[in-house]
């Protein structure tokens, strides 16, 4: 019978992901896998980059869908758009970029296997996209008419070159690195021939390294020195927009953070670049070391001059013996999130269909402005209401778009409830517990980093004396004493 509910379920999943087994020129077999109405061929070996070029993992289509929302969002500041999917693998990225955007966008796919270049020349025609031979000839604007007769609906660059080698070659208005590991190889070529304004999205999946599995690692690649916390994944974040803010100084670019997202799989970064010594220098001012209490876990960025013990808010030097607080970093200590882009990804994502990432980004505006769900109540409206200036400010000058698309900045960092918890007391639910915070007249959201986690601008013992307030004792304390009582009756 569990052989049976597990045939089952795989026979599900794969008609939900529309699976389908054929066999190629070469008669070799592969799978055919339809993601976002891309169609991709699949190798058997797929799931295992060290054996097979043509590597796809399905765990990373939120990726793929929130690199597409933010790629969506600067096409409709300026068309069209010189785009880099760096790292191919099956064309995917790229494929759906030029298959849903069409004629607003140049997509140019390149990988350094040969096979992988077979590959995607071979989805392109599976997709009805024509392969660029180097000479771009106009588009079809309308897909559909296209694909009735038979005329490509879009057409796509497929090259076989390092991505380090045609960054250096040519300009590009979107950039987008997703190798396998760290991204840290390619960050100086990325930076330097992007255009001003344009936007470079960074996919790191070395989770070793970045959440305090492999220290060493991390101080090699990334420069920085971390440890386990309770705010790990936000760490990592951090620490990757400190690695790209360097590398885009070192060519007298600064960078603006649109969303910087960590979850089980991948950290995704996505910056927007601000040309000029003056931004650089802004940039380079918000690398700053975090002062970390090992033993209640506060932290704080640690301003110049300030001694480290004197920084914390909390009173572990004075309580406690030893050495209580470590300097971690240098991190990213600038937002993470820019209001007004991720109203439009949200936007964009409505447009296309993409229902799985609309709680997420629904979750990261919330973040970004540090209220919760219920307070977000213009969301809608204010999404039609965008799409209406829109119109009216094609002329204007984009800076002053960007501009106003900033927001007050977010308390850096979360805590977890459950690690905060009171011991033989019941803590309350999380969102009745947020609506006591902001009570206590505290700015206050919840966070994707961790679904225990509370983005607050209270210290911790703030966090705490409002935890113990609302806290009840447990039932089993109270049982316990009923019972005793009872015994002495009977004695």
């Amino acid at each position: 019978m569990s052989l049976m509910r597990e045939q089952y379920r795989k026979n599900h999943t794969n008609l939900s992901v529309g699976f389908i087994v054929a066999t190629g020129s070469s008669g070799q077999a592969y799978e055919i896998m339809k993601e976002l109405g891309t169609n991709v061929q699949l190798l058997p070996n797929h799931t295992t980059p060290q054996k097979s070029d043509t590597y796809f993992n399905r765990k990373m289509k939120t990726n793929r869908q929130l690199v597409f929302c933010s790629l969506a969002v600067l096409a409709e500041e300026r068309t069209p758009l010189e785009c880099l999917d760096a790292f191919g693998a099956t064309g995917i990225m790229g494929l759906q970029w030029a298959k849903h955007l069409l004629n607003v966008v140049r997509v140019t796919i390149t990988d350094i296997s040969e096979s992988c270049v077979k590959m995607i020349k071979e989805n392109c025609k599976l997709n009805n996209i024509r392969v660029d031979g180097g000479t771009r000839v106009p588009r079809v604007s309308d897909g559909a008419n296209g694909e009735a007769e038979g005329v490509p609906i879009a057409t796509v660059e497929v090259a076989k070159m390092d991505a380090n080698v045609i960054m250096h070659l040519r300009p590009f208005d979107y950039i987008h690195l997703d190798p396998f590991g760290t991204a840290v190889n390619y960050l100086d070529a990325a930076f330097r021939n992007v255009r001003n304004l344009g936007i470079i999205s960074v996919t790191s999946t070395d989770t070793g390294s970045l959440y305090a599995k492999s220290p060493n690692v991390t101080l090699r690649h990334y420069g920085c020195h971390i440890v386990r916390t309770e705010y790990y994944k936000e760490l990592a974040a951090r620490m990757v927009v400190a690695t790209v803010a360097r590398a885009a100084a070192r060519c007298n670019k600064g960078i603006e953070v649109l969303l910087a997202v960590a979850l089980e799989h991948f950290v995704l970064v996505v910056v927007r670049v601000l040309r000029g010594p003056m931004q650089a220098d802004e940039s380079a001012k918000k690398l700053q070391k975090l002062v970390h209490c090992q033993w209640c876990e506060e932290r704080v960025f640690l301003k110049q001059g300030n001694m480290v013990d004197d920084t914390l808010p909390c009173n572990c030097h004075g309580s406690l013996p030893g050495k209580t607080a470590v300097q971690l970093g240098p991190l990213w200590s600038g937002p993470l999130f820019n209001t007004g882009f991720l109203r439009r990804m949200l936007s964009a994502a409505m447009k296309h269909s993409m229902d799985d990432i609309q709680p997420l980004v629904k979750t990261l505006i919330c973040e970004s402005e540090c209220t919760t769900l219920k307070s977000l109540v213009h969301g809608p409206s204010a999404l039609t209401n965008q799409g209406k200036r829109k119109i009216g400010d094609e002329s204007g000058n984009l800076v002053k778009k960007l501009k106003s698309d900033t927001s007050l900045d977010h308390p850096p960092f979360y805590y977890s409830i459950h690690r905060h918890s009171i011991r033989g007391m019941n803590m309350p639910k999380l969102n009745k517990f947020l609506q006591y915070l902001t009570e206590a007249g505290f700015r206050v959201s919840r966070t994707h980093f961790d679904p225990t986690g509370v983005r607050t601008d209270a210290t911790l013992l703030q966090f705490k004396a409002v935890l113990t307030k609302y806290s009840i004792p447990t039932c089993t304390n109270a049982s316990t004493t009923q019972t005793s009582m009872s015994m002495e009756k009977t004695v």
